[in-house]
């Protein structure tokens, strides 16, 4: 399987009459746009408002970020089975548009829904304060359930990233890569030297808004299988989750799997990337112990020698994480954990709620339990009415001034427990 990514630089984004991209800079048509998601009977309003790098402008409560791909060459679109045909993705030919991305934002389903602001100390925290933000703020009609309303939310931002898309058509890529796995049998011997690597990948599936989808398959259905690394960067996995807002993989962050660009870096250098294998974590024990055994098998099966993995979430999955580090290990593959940490703000408690003596290599993203101070800013997209019921919030935690403090696992992806962050704990 063999993709090449362009990428289409975007600098700036800018309200216009047509929605097109010039010379790097993004135009959108508000109306145009916001008739379109409004064709979903569910939603009763939307409305379209931009963020910049460095404006006074904070985002909350963010439901999803999407980066706009195309797909111009080769079989399916881009997030198959959600937005077109279900039809197998990965070759061919995607533009992307690098540097701008879709924020779905609006009223809160539960209490996991983060903040993005595009300036101040929170900013550090956040890789989407340095991205040209096309925010789409929505209100769901009355009376609707929660789990229909995150559905018209998830389907808002992606139905908003396949709109955007269209414009990159007849754009040239300012930059292009290239991305190829072979068959299994031929992907050992092209690199026979190298030790065989592979990214267990799980997915949050724990159901009640914490979701995932492959292939338009709520990921709570799936037995682990494996996939070509390729098909994520064409959106064969959609997220539909809650989790705490600082290890929220959003659609974006599966778009730019940092764990898989990474391991592509050094393919033929380092290490023979032999591929990605999908697994998920369920709430039960049963389908814990069966799809951790599945997993360490398919390990054995393809024969990796070592495997990284990732977890979205912490409590309830930790177990997963760690049934798979310690079956994965018994079967004779080598594991390096990656995974946050919730060791409380004064770092004395355990920083997972399960461990095993199999996991003694992580990779950590920080403490998600660090407060910081979040002061006023000068715009707010979407309301900061329900601050103190996010997560990292509490009673008493706004000031009268719009400011608040806060624990960072508030922020979209601030200790994403794939790596994607800038933020790492160490042991001595």
């Amino acid at each position: 399987m063999k993709l090449e990514l362009g990428k289409i630089h975007i600098h700036d984004v800018r309200f216009g009459d047509t929605t097109k991209i010039d010379h790097g800079v993004l135009y959108v048509n508000a109306e145009e746009m916001a008739a379109v998601i409004l064709k979903d009977d569910r939603l009763a309003d939307c409305h379209i408002e931009l963020a910049r790098p460095g404006e006074s402008v904070r985002i909350t409560p963010v439901k999803d970020v999407i980066e706009p791909r195309l797909k111009v060459k080769g079989p399916g679109c881009v997030f198959p089975g959600v937005m077109g045909k279900v039809t197998q993705v990965g070759g061919g030919v995607t533009y992307c548009m690098d540097g701008a991305c879709v924020v779905t934002v609006g009223r809160i389903v539960g209490f996991q829904e983060g903040v993005i602001d595009m300036s101040g100390p929170a900013a550090e925290y956040c890789p989407f304060s340095q991205t040209q933000n096309v925010c789409v703020v929505i209100e769901p009609k009355e009376g609707l359930e929660t789990h229909v309303y995150e559905s018209a939310g998830r389907m808002a931002g992606l139905t908003a990233a396949k709109y955007l898309a269209q414009t990159l058509a007849n754009q040239t890529p300012d930059e292009t890569l290239t991305y190829e796995t072979k068959p299994l049998l031929e992907q050992v011997a092209q690199y026979p030297d190298l030790p065989r690597v592979g990214y267990i990948h799980m997915l949050q599936s724990q159901g009640l808004l914490h979701d995932t989808y492959y292939y338009g398959v709520d990921a709570k259905q799936i037995v682990p299988t494996l996939m070509y690394p390729t098909e994520i960067f064409d959106g064969a996995i959609v997220s539909g989750n809650c989790v705490a807002p600082c290890d929220k993989v959003t659609t974006y962050h599966h778009e730019h799997n940092p764990v898989i660009e990474d391991l592509f870096k050094q393919h033929g250098k380092t290490l023979n990337f032999m591929g990605v294998i999908l697994t998920n974590e369920n709430v039960f024990l049963m389908d814990k112990e069966r799809h951790s055994d599945m997993t360490a098998k398919l390990c054995e099966y393809i024969g990796l020698e070592g495997a990284l993995l990732t977890e979205e979430g912490y409590g309830n999955p930790d177990t997963d994480l760690m049934m798979n580090c310690k079956k994965v290990t018994q079967r004779g593959t080598k594991v390096v954990i990656i995974t946050d940490e919730f060791p409380g703000r004064d770092g004395k408690s355990y920083s997972l709620a399960d461990i095993c003596d199999e996991a003694d290599t992580m990779i950590s993203c920080g403490n998600g339990n660090i407060v910081i101070h979040f002061p006023a800013m000068d715009h707010v997209i979407g309301t900061q009415e329900y601050v103190e019921m996010q997560i990292g919030g509490w009673v008493g935690c706004k000031q009268e001034d719009g400011g608040f403090d806060a624990e960072i696992q508030i922020i979209i992806a601030s200790t994403i427990a794939n790596g994607f962050n800038k933020l790492c704990a160490r042991g001595y």
